[in-house]
């Protein structure tokens, strides 16, 4: 028995490393299990650390995943990213539940996008749960879920998100470069919601309103055979509504909007009965009156499926089940999905930009709450980028001035669109990469206001068409015959004070001045130490020779005179040497650049 539990969780440990499936509760911090569907759910700690966590208050009960929601006030747009498969089918469902929770007793509206895709205006409600679905294949191994600001004082908020992954075959019918957003599904006959514990998919089966207009059927058969590729759950097929009579159909509710657009729809059936010979029950879909399908029988015991696709509709369109001509039974129907089919899903921002942009995330921690797509949906780009337009958008500026950038510029040379870089008033150090001056298309590059060192790379200071900030870099130095302190102007403009604020260094000119003086003071001192002890040599010699008696001759020896003669020499030369040095050091002019650095070195802004 041991052995066999021991496999049992193993087998489901397996399974929980290759499913994607993920709950996350918004703005919860706590990981548990649900108890209404045996859903776990985690937290949105790993996912997002933008916007305010707000906790509901409400003397009603609410569901737990519900009771908790993230705001967000600033920004184009927050996103949370979610890792999966690229290329892999994909459900992603968003939750909204207002409750009130400001206090202002306004449900806002705003904008909901999936992987850089508008998806829809969520709507939300005062005291009722909203919801949204889509299925698609991913394009990327990330799935991101934004919301965005677009009406004055109505801030996005989010309470939930699941991701479910399903099988490559379902929703077979559909285009992988579309998704489906859901409309409506519905479980006819069953008294409450379908999901988890019944759908391995997870999909939520609303049970149908039946307003004494329908039979419920149920089925005599306890297992229901379904090997339909849609995989719909077995507890389906227990329950059905039918008419009283062949004259009446099943209208069919559809919740499209007022608009046309294209619609996907499963109807789901199967005979609840075993019929006699007598006995036929033949079903076929009228679309506007019309029909619209040729005639499927229901078997008994089995699930079946009719796929309608390839028909754009409206909220006006007419939807009904009717039983076909020789049908002795009247209609019926078990479940029904109905989906609206998005136009052509974006293959997002050019990879060689969002390449590019990893690796500022990767090495500025300030910059990784950033998600979804940089550039779309147009115009909910990240704030600190420009995007050209189109359906595969190029980056081509970065706007991080002041930004918190602490480290060392990371490679992002494959953002070969960028026409402006300003990295000005950050705290970047090392040397200036030698790839900013190979970007075909950089007319702007502003570093002024960092910690940066080294000479600027002469794929920079050679390029006459770029308009290059460096000030206020006190450790960086233009290359050339001699090395300047960029803190001193390097304007391309004409030579005005820098706007940094930062003061010319004068220390150069301070020790240029003050150890030369240094110098000579010390060499004075040593010249009349050295004259002293001349002089005091020379007048021992002299007292000597007074005592051994000898003609009446000056005091003093001939070769300690020219000895004495010889030092004052030195001395004078010495000092005249000094003197010149330091006038020359004093009145020697500023270095002067060649005309291509000059062309290209702006004045700090």
């Amino acid at each position: 028995m041991a052995t066999y539990l021991l496999l049992l969780i193993i087998a489901a440990s397996a399974f929980s490393t290759l499913n994607a499936d993920i709950s996350i509760d918004c703005g919860s911090s706590e990981s548990y299990s649900s108890d209404d569907y045996s859903i776990g759910w985690v937290g949105d700690d790993l996912y997002i650390q933008h916007g305010e966590s707000v906790e509901l208050q409400s003397s009603k009960a609410i569901y737990q995943p519900m009771a908790t929601l993230r705001i967000f006030t600033d920004r184009k747009k927050n996103c949370y990213n979610i890792d999966s498969e690229k290329g892999s089918k994909v459900l992603v469902r968003a939750y909204f539940f207002y409750g009130n929770y400001d206090g202002k007793s306004s449900p806002p509206k705003f904008d909901l996008h999936f992987d850089g895709n508008h998806w829809i205006t969520v709507e939300t409600s005062a005291d009722q749960l909203v919801y949204y679905e889509a299925i698609y294949v991913t394009k990327t191994d990330t799935i991101s879920v934004c919301v965005a600001q677009t009406f004055p004082n109505m801030f996005p908020f989010i309470s939930a998100i699941e991701v479910r992954d399903l099988d490559s075959k379902m929703y077979g019918y559909s285009d992988s470069n579309r998704a489906l957003m859901l409309r409506r599904r519905v479980a006819y006959g069953t008294k409450a919601i379908v999901r988890s514990t019944d759908d391995f998919y997870d999909r939520i089966w609303v049970p149908a309103v039946n307003g004494d207009d329908f039979t419920v059927l149920t089925s005599d058969e306890t297992f229901i055979e379904v090997s339909l590729d849609d995989s719909p759950p077995r507890a389906l097929f227990q329950n059905a509504f039918a008419t009283d009579s062949t004259s009446t159909s099943i209208q069919l509710g559809t919740n499209l909007p007022t608009t046309k657009v294209p619609v996907y729809m499963n109807i789901y059936y199967s005979e609840a009965s075993v019929l006699d010979s007598t006995q036929k029950r033949s079903l076929q879909l009228l679309v506007d009156g019309k029909v619209n399908s040729k005639p499927f029988i229901p078997v008994y015991g089995t699930a079946g499926e009719f796929t309608l696709y390839n028909l754009t509709a409206n909220s006006d369109t007419t939807f009904s089940l009717a039983a076909s001509p020789d049908s002795t039974l009247p209609p019926l129907i078990n479940a029904l999905e109905v989906f609206t089919v998005s136009d052509e899903l974006t293959d997002g921002t050019n990879s060689d930009d969002v390449e590019g942009l990893a690796s500022l995330q990767d090495e500025f921690d300030v910059l990784k709450d950033w998600g979804g797509d940089p550039c779309l949906p147009s115009p909910y780009s990240w704030d600190w980028i420009n995007c050209t337009s189109g359906s595969t958008p190029r980056v081509t500026a970065l706007y991080l001035g002041s930004f918190g950038l602490s480290g060392v510029l990371p490679d992002f040379s494959s953002m070969t669109s960028l026409e402006i870089i300003d990295l000005h008033n950050n705290s970047l150090i090392g040397s200036i990469p030698e790839f900013l001056g190979t970007l075909p298309n950089l007319k702007q590059l502003n570093l002024a206001g960092n910690d940066l060192s080294g000479t600027i790379p002469s794929s920079i200071s050679k390029n006459k068409k770029l308009k290059l900030t460096v000030t206020d870099n006190p450790n960086l130095c233009v290359s050339g015959k001699s090395c300047k302190t960029a803190s001193v102007d390097t304007s391309g403009s004409g030579g005005s004070s820098s706007s940094g604020g930062r003061k010319k260094s004068k220390l150069p000119v301070i020790l240029g001045t003050t150890i030369p003086i240094f110098v000579l003071v010390w060499v004075i001192g040593g010249v009349c130490a050295v004259l002293h002890h001349k002089r005091k040599s020379a007048a021992i010699a002299a007292g000597n020779v007074g005592q051994t008696g000898g003609a009446n001759k000056p005091s003093g020896n001939p070769q300690a005179a020219q000895m004495q003669m010889a030092a004052n020499n030195m001395a004078q030369n010495v000092i005249n040497d000094f003197i010149m040095n330091v006038h020359e050091q004093q009145s020697a002019p500023e270095p002067v650049y060649n005309d291509d650095q000059q062309n290209h070195l702006e004045e700090g802004n």
